[in-house]
């Protein structure tokens, strides 16, 4: 093999925040706190803030491959040290709080992490759960230096300990590969298990995500992630906001619609993205106040599946382009995008949308997509085939961490456990998580499809459908709705709206208006569902 002659730089995070500093110095950040004013400052000013915090990380002992944990919102103190922990090779797990105080334990002391940095809403949280986490040395607040230190435990205060740094760093040059954010998928079944993305993986991840065919970045952009940064790491926008030169509005824990839409009118924000949850709140609120969206033109949307009357009405209603995107903590998280092609456009808007809006999104450069049958035997991407999802690429899990065995096959294909079909445009449709697949009278019914169609339905705020066991037809679906604060749907109504669109014989057995619980990443928790409803049919 003839080696090429190329320059051969590392890919490295602290690389994405020098240039950033350089070519889009005077772009702006902006960030809301915990009980503190709104914070403004600049690229330039991140870097500076992020070699102070990574002196302050060597000050406490931290080197190259120590965890450092985060507890913390989408704030500018949380973005500093997205940057200056793995800036200075050391790794950044980023916690999340909407686990349950066993697992979030767990994940502290698997990471092995010897310091905490948290925002003052854990305190009572960290109060519980210190003496159970002995590896950790150090927590710091994150807050500014005015705030007086919780009197339960010891802590350090982050502005104190950077005010006396110097605001330049010599970010050393180290291997790509070596680990950055160790993040935590909480599965199904068993302890969290830890994901650990690599700088190089990282930062070829955000050069694709915003991409033309994936997020369509420019410095023309105001991003306002409400994607939690502790949720894989923001769907990677931080990063991807750097490199593009997008203003960047970061929103903390204050994810209502209220909230928001000030946010958007306020800072001119173009973008957002975040869980169906988000995104319905907001447009309970702008239809109940009559007011714009604003700015706002295009959201990306994950987590689940976006019921099609969301998109209608964000398009049809307020002008604000609606894409998909599928993907899961072991891709870093971007998997694929709904985004159009010429031959799509070509054929009308309505086409268009039928197809962005009822696909997860269409194959990315960097990730490779496959379906699978029961034996392993690849699926033709006719769109019609369905099959075990299987993906493999630079930005894709290769084993766990701490694991001893490979998460891929023999070949690198990783199984997300979901069944979707992949079209010859390589458009990707999730027809369901395998776990969620219902087999009734041994025919599958998409769980998906139901829920779609139910949460169109005027008054639902959220739909959930599991299978549950039936004496008969060994399992049938039941459905779960959540209202809209203040509405009444009966029965009858939402029987009668099911059956325009849904097959007679998936219609749900039972319909029960209920709270909906979602999970630590905001998606429906239909574990929970199915161990509160698993006797529901039992005696019809």
């Amino acid at each position: 093999m003839l080696q090429g002659l190329m320059q051969n730089a590392p890919l490295l995070i602290s690389g994405v925040l020098r240039y950033a500093a350089l070519a889009h110095d005077d772009r702006e950040i902006v960030s809301r706190l915990v009980d503190e004013p709104i914070w403004r400052y600049t690229y330039k000013g991140l870097h500076a803030r992020s070699a102070q915090c990574a002196h302050a990380l060597k000050h406490l002992g931290i080197g190259e491959g120590d965890r450092v944990t985060s507890l913390a919102w989408n704030t500018h103190r949380h973005l500093e040290l997205f940057y200056a922990v793995p800036g200075a090779g050391a790794v950044l797990h980023t916690a999340n709080p909407r686990f349950s105080e066993e697992q979030l334990v767990y994940t502290v002391n698997h990471a092995g992490s010897r310091a905490l940095f948290f925002d003052r809403s854990f305190v009572p949280l960290l109060t519980r759960l210190r003496a159970k986490m002995p590896a950790v040395e150090h927590y710091v607040l994150l807050a500014d230096e005015t705030s007086a230190p919780p009197s339960e435990f010891p802590t350090q205060n982050y502005e104190a300990l950077i005010a006396r740094e110097a605001a330049t760093f010599a970010w050393p040059a180290f291997d790509e590969n070596a680990g950055a954010f160790l993040c935590y998928t909480s599965g199904t079944t068993g302890d969290p298990k830890g994901v650990l993305y690599s700088n190089r993986s990282v930062v070829l991840h955000a050069i694709a995500g915003g991409l033309s065919g994936a997020l369509d970045f420019s410095a023309f952009d105001c991003i306002m992630p409400c994607q939690s940064m502790y949720h894989a790491t923001a769907w990677g926008l931080p990063f991807i906001a750097a490199i593009n030169g997008c203003k960047l509005v970061l929103p903390c824990d204050k994810m209502d619609g209220a909230s928001l839409h000030e946010l958007i009118h306020k800072e001119g924000v173009t973008f957002s993205g975040g869980v169906p949850t988000i995104w319905t709140m907001y447009l309970d609120h702008v239809s109940r106040t009559g007011e714009s969206v604003g700015t706002l033109r295009r959201l990306v949307i994950g987590g689940s599946a976006v019921p099609r009357a969301m998109a209608e009405t964000f398009d049809k209603k307020y002008g604000v382009s609606v894409r998909q995107l599928w993907g899961m903590t072991e891709t870093s998280p971007i998997g694929v995008i709904a985004s159009p092609t010429p031959e799509i456009a070509a054929a009308g808007p309505d086409a268009l949308n039928d197809i962005i809006w009822t696909r997860q999104g269409r194959m990315q450069f960097g990730i490779e997509l496959k379906i699978t049958d029961a034996d392993g035997n690849d699926l033709p991407h006719d769109g019609v085939a369905s099959g075990n999802l299987k993906v493999r690429g630079p930005w894709t899990i290769e084993r766990y961490f701490r694991s001893e065995t490979s998460a891929v096959d023999a070949d690198g294909w990783f199984d997300t456990s979901d069944i979707a079909t992949i079209d010859s445009a390589g458009f990707m449709r999730i027809t369901d998580r395998s776990k969620d697949v219902i087999k009734s009278g041994g025919e599958w019914i998409s769980s998906i499809d139901i829920e779609n169609t139910a949460a169109a339905c005027p008054g639902v705020k959220t739909a959930a459908v599991v299978g549950v066991y039936h004496p008969k037809w060994e399992e049938r679906p039941i459905l779960i709705v959540e209202l809209h604060v203040g509405r009444t749907v009966t029965e009858e109504q939402l029987r009668a709206h099911l059956a325009l669109k849904v097959t007679k014989w998936w219609m749900p057995e039972a319909f029960i208006i209920a709270d909906v619980p979602l999970t630590s990443t905001g998606k429906i928790d239909k574990k929970k569902l199915r161990e509160i409803y698993k006797d529901h049919l039992r005696h019809s």
